[in-house]
């Protein structure tokens, strides 16, 4: 089958490439299999010196691979100029900071010595989408890498040209073949990968359907998974929030990547007594917000990704509003060229609507009124996601409260919900289970090889 990207806003075919054979993918795990044997032999510091290369080698390229983001996805040319300078950062900061994360423990026992090791396991899959399609990948495989393991990448199959630039990023940064491996293979394939000997585990980034059927996969096959998958993240306004600090950011956390990032607000819960004021300003900055050519440098707002997409978007809102659903800005797709749906406000969304209990991937904010802060607590909480959340308060006891009562894997009080490689990255619930980034992340493919000396 072939791997097509078709251009958001022309709608126009930008590249197209062939699907691999099975003979192509065996020999492709059979270069993984083998330059795990001579990579995880190197130390950390010629493996950092490898990828502050690959680092130096896509500094030098942003505006080019930006403008291939952008062209086989939609997101605006800024935007794709930051994931990839994005990217770089992690890598360097896993070229510097790997060796002390994965560092000898000593532990105190009746032996003479002993403690444990982060030993390296294998070929990793990850299984990537097309929302960020640098960015996924490169947050998994930095420190997946630099852990001494290697990489199968399964890309989204709208995004051909991203996955063939990340493989020939690293190939031309001199890493050995089969260190990092694009696959151009078909979801129907990837039970038969992740069953292969030579892949160690499995990593991906998609849709709750997606990581039930790889989670169930990994699990009869005994195969380490780490989910990261889709969120309703709460923005909560709390009595004692700045509104001048929380509308413009309350804008960006819906409209980012063109309302298409599983960890943006999604689900704004304002206390009643801050409900009129957020519930006015929030309303005229989205109607406000730029949309239009990506690569225009004043657009904010791009379009969604494809024309399926924009559908499933449509018909979210449209069920919503015939429930009862108010419509206060946008709701309906923007006629001409290009998947361009505006950015939308909605209040009184009934629960057991689709806008009330379904993921919104696209820029569709849903405003609910809360008494006060344990109920907005509560109602971030009674979801089956737990990704992300976010609280906007001044008051330290209400921030406290926030990040002590959502059950979710991340909270940013005053800011956006955003993943650093300082910090471990991944959800609760339905949102998956692992970790990414961090020491927890770096970890999380490797043997923790306890030892023991009389």
């Amino acid at each position: 089958m072939p791997f097509t990207a078709i251009n958001p806003h022309t709608e126009e075919v930008v590249a197209q490439f062939d699907g691999h054979t099975s003979a192509q993918v065996n020999q492709a795990l059979d270069h993984a299999a083998n330059a795990f044997l001579t990579w995880k032999s190197l130390s950390i510091g010629e493996r950092a010196r490898l990828m502050e290369r690959a680092a130096e080698l896509l500094e030098s390229e942003i505006p080019v691979v930006a403008e291939l983001l952008t062209s086989e996805m939609g997101k605006t040319f800024n935007a794709a100029k930051g994931e990839a300078a994005k990217c770089a950062h992690v890598m360097r900061y896993y070229a510097e900071h790997a060796e002390e994360m994965l560092k000898d423990e000593r532990v105190t026992t009746s032996g003479s010595a002993s403690g444990y090791r982060f030993d390296p396991i294998g070929a990793v899959l990850a299984v990537m989408p097309w929302n960020f399609p640098l960015w996924q990948f490169i947050r998994v495989a930095a420190p997946t890498l630099m852990a001494g393991n290697v990489m199968v990448l399964k890309h989204a199959s709208n995004v051909p040209g991203c996955a063939k630039f990340i493989e020939d990023l690293f190939m031309r940064a001199g890493f050995p073949k089969g260190v990092v491996t694009t696959l151009f293979v078909s979801h129907d394939a990837i039970a038969g990968i992740i069953a292969d000997p030579r892949i160690a585990a499995v990593t991906l980034t998609g849709s709750d359907r997606a990581g039930r059927s790889v989670a169930e996969i990994a699990g009869k096959n005994l195969k380490k998974a780490v989910l990261e998958l889709g969120g309703s993240d709460p923005f909560i306004i709390a009595s004692s929030a700045d509104m001048d600090v929380t509308v413009p950011l309350a804008v960006t956390a819906r409209v980012q990547n063109n309302g298409q990032a599983c960890i943006a607000s999604k689900r704004y819960i304002v206390v009643r007594e801050r409900a009129d004021e957020f519930l006015t300003k929030f309303v005229a900055a989205m109607a406000a917000v730029p949309t239009g050519d990506p690569m225009d440098p004043a657009t904010v707002l791009g379009p969604v990704v494809s024309r399926g997409q924009l559908d499933e978007l449509t018909a979210q809102v449209a069920a919503s509003v015939a429930q009862g659903a108010v419509v206060h800005t946008g709701g309906a797709p923007l006629e001409g060229r290009g998947f361009f749906f505006p950015a939308t406000v909605l209040t009184n969304v009934p629960k057991d609507s689709r806008a009330g209990c379904e993921e919104l991937f696209g820029p569709v904010a849903v405003v609910e009124v809360v008494e006060d802060l344990d109920a907005a607590i509560a109602f971030a909480n009674a979801t089956p996601w737990g990704l992300g959340g976010a609280i906007y308060a001044t008051d330290p006891k209400e921030i406290d409260a926030a990040i002590a009562g959502l059950d979710v894997g991340m909270v940013f009080a005053n800011s956006i919900v955003a993943s650093m490689p300082e910090l471990p990255f991944g959800g609760t619930k339905e949102s998956g289970f692992g970790r990414e980034l961090g020491e927890y992340g770096i970890r999380e493919f490797t043997n923790v090889k306890s030892f023991y000396v009389a």
